[in-house]
């Protein structure tokens, strides 16, 4: 039986690399997948999902106006589909969120999501949002604050410009915190 999958997590906690792995399990038994990562994410070149310890593979992007399901029922109709995973889910939209559970109950294909929960303030990404509210199973992915607590919070850091916008990146824009470390680190 198909689900809608959300593996969330803060910065550092392997969520890619696990992506790459689920497809790597699936594409080494033969069946096909398809792989979706957040057009907003260039740090590949633009072209792909890549993980900090080297794992990478090509994606389709999406962007607010990508129909992901449609998309995805195309690709089903021209050959069956195993598996769809989604990187940087939190950039999904709550309709595209919806999009994927049709393509899990009307499709029957299993769709696994990783992202965060919350962004640089704390505040959660409207695609996780979604994903937690309808997602059949939720997985916390465990990333560790110095002080060797878990860490659920992203602190940004550096010059980010416009303290609004979305800004992509690894270590050198985010660190992950545990919520007491996140909080004074903010000086709230």
């Amino acid at each position: 039986m198909a689900k809608l999958y959300f593996h969330y997590a803060s910065m550092n906690a392997g969520k890619s690399a696990l992506l790459l792995q689920a497809d790597f399990n699936y594409r080494e038994r033969g069946m096909a997948t398809m792989r979706w990562t957040s057009a907003l994410d260039i740090r590949a070149g633009g072209g792909g999902i890549e993980s900090r310890i080297g794992l990478a593979a090509p994606a389709w992007r999406f962007d607010a106006d990508t129909d992901i399901g449609a998309a995805i029922a195309a690709e089903q109709a021209a050959g069956p589909l195993a598996c769809v995973l989604v990187d940087e889910a939190q950039f999904l939209t709550p309709a595209q969120v919806w999009q994927l559970a049709r393509v899990v109950d009307e499709l029957g294909v299993p769709v696994l999501c990783y992202g965060l929960r919350t962004d640089y303030r704390g505040e959660l990404f409207a695609g996780a949002g979604a994903l937690l509210g309808i997602a059949d199973t939720l997985v916390e992915l465990k990333a560790v604050c110095h002080c060797g607590r878990k860490a659920t919070m992203n602190l940004r850091v550096g010059d980010a410009g416009d303290d609004a916008a979305p800004v992509i990146g690894g270590n050198e824009r985010y660190v992950a915190l545990c919520r007491r470390h996140f909080v004074e680190a903010r000086g709230a």
